[in-house]
């Protein structure tokens, strides 16, 4: 099952739970670039150029988290690739699985810009950029 949590709820679950990771599958550009949660670890659900799925990815976070029960938070730009990337995880086992909705940036607001209206880094969370 995948659960749907805030950022502000994962970082309680992370506090919460010292076993739990956070998988940012949003390219290296994006991690390094945009910022990054504090311990996120880099695994790209897609990479460019043409943002082509990493086939890799499910063997790239069994690697990283070899834990099938530890708390496994994804993150994106804004909730979907990481939702598509916790399905994959799902299939491959993975049992407790959390999708970070609003992501790091947050949805657009209604001038098409990110980070005004939600994200890791709207609500203040503890992150990092390169």
């Amino acid at each position: 099952m995948i659960e749907n949590l805030n950022p502000k709820q994962c970082w309680r679950l992370m506090q919460d739970d010292p076993a739990a990771v956070i998988v940012d599958v949003r390219t290296a550009i994006e991690h390094s670039f945009v910022g990054h949660p504090l311990g996120a670890i880099p695994i790209a659900w897609k990479e460019f150029p043409g943002m082509q799925l990493n086939t890799a990815f499910v063997e790239q976070v069994k690697q990283a988290v070899p834990d099938k029960q530890a708390p496994v938070l994804l993150l994106c730009r804004s909730g979907q690739r990481s939702l598509d990337a916790a399905k994959a995880l799902e299939a491959e086992g993975y049992q407790h699985l959390v999708n970070i909705v609003e992501g790091f940036e947050g949805p657009l607001d209604e001038h098409k810009h990110r980070g005004n209206l939600g994200g890791w880094r709207f609500h203040g969370l503890p992150w990092e950029q390169s």
